[in-house]
């Protein structure tokens, strides 16, 4: 199931038409897209809104006043004891964990029964791939899908929201975008047509509009690390065991590291020679939504590869503008990843052509 068969859900050329509330559906999407490369299984969340493991993740991830005094309170008293309190944030996180658990481990068990009847693994997906390997127990296997899941999908979704409100107020980029996007790439509506990770080398504006989002809106804002040695941060003293707090989106937007225009969304910044890795800043580290050396996210490849191809895929396919332009747009807190407070409503107009 694709954005381009939901279509009819999606546009009107009525120009007064509904709008849709576009985080619902990049969650929805981007959940089957990590259901099928990780598990090889269809989640049909496109289909369905309230297929079991959408309605469960839906919990996970909803702000809340309560969570955002959890999060607080994490800062000062041990995760274990957090977890212990007589919450329904608790209480939701517990029985939302334990559903996924389940449908991962289901998964799982199906894949080793079709495997042992078919007699061959011909499987392309992480479990598959982890199935042949022989090395991971089935617990194991459930943790790591878990991981894959939650991790795989709802940050990338958060950067669709994103990447839909820049373009949306920055139409200029949106058309310029479009014309790239089917310029290089074939209509979806072509049988004989096929895409390959070399036909998205070319797009290079694309690959600029998405790091441009990911640089000004970080999915996950914050990250824990705890020092492994007594070490200094710009002289100063930390001992070892302690939490540092990584704001990446403090680095990303440093006007001493991206110079004055380092708050304003401009794409071009990643454009030109030289540019493509580092946005124009003169260390790597300017740019930290997945941080760097061993302990980087092991998923970024796959995360940049997804966003751009669901970007690609809307904008080529639909033109789109805000319900309300004028509305001011505020960063929800309390959630694992950054929102729009009240969501984010969009006009879509499917374009021809293409």
């Amino acid at each position: 199931m694709t954005v381009q068969a939901e279509a009819p859900r999606l546009t009107s050329n009525d120009e007064k038409a509904p709008a849709v509330e576009v985080g619902e559906w990049t969650s929805r999407a981007t959940l089957d897209i990590i259901g099928l490369a990780g598990m090889g299984q269809d989640f049909g969340c496109l289909r369905n809104p309230d297929t079991e493991i959408i309605s469960a993740y839906r919990k996970v991830f909803q702000p809340s006043g309560q969570a955002k005094f959890l999060g607080l309170l994490s800062l000062v008293i041990p995760f274990w004891l957090l977890r212990a309190l007589p919450v329904k944030r608790n209480d939701d996180l517990r029985t939302s964990a334990a559903t996924i658990r389940r449908i991962c481990r289901q998964s799982i068990q199906l894949k080793k029964t079709n495997i042992e009847k078919q007699g061959k693994n011909n499987g392309i997906d992480i479990i598959s791939v982890a199935l042949e390997s022989k090395a991971f127990s089935e617990d194991n296997l459930v943790d790591q899908m878990m991981t894959f899941l939650a991790a795989g999908h709802e940050t990338t979704a958060s950067a669709m929201v994103w990447a839909i409100l820049a373009l949306c107020r920055n139409p200029e980029y949106q058309v310029r975008l479009r014309e790239e996007v089917r310029a290089h790439i074939p209509s979806p509506n072509d049988p004989g047509s096929s895409v390959t990770s070399e036909t998205f080398d070319k797009l290079h504006f694309l690959h600029a509009v998405c790091n441009e989002v990911l640089r000004l809106h970080a999915p996950v804002s914050l990250t824990l690390r705890e020092t492994a040695h007594d070490t200094s941060v710009v002289g100063q003293f930390v001992p070892a065991g302690t939490t540092i707090v990584l704001a990446a989106s403090a680095i990303n937007m440093s006007k001493t590291l991206w110079g004055p225009d380092a708050a304003e969304f401009n794409p071009d910044r990643w454009m030109g020679p030289g540019r493509a890795n580092n946005g124009g800043a003169e260390s790597n580290y300017s740019f930290m939504t997945f941080l760097h050396g061993p302990r980087s996210c092991i998923g970024q490849a796959f995360a940049k590869a997804e966003f751009a191809c669901l970007l690609a895929g809307l904008v080529g396919r639909f033109e789109m503008e805000l319900e309300e332009p004028e509305r001011k747009i505020d960063n929800q807190s309390g959630g694992i990843t950054m929102r729009i407070t009240g969501g984010l409503r969009v006009r879509m107009r499917e374009i021809p052509g293409w």
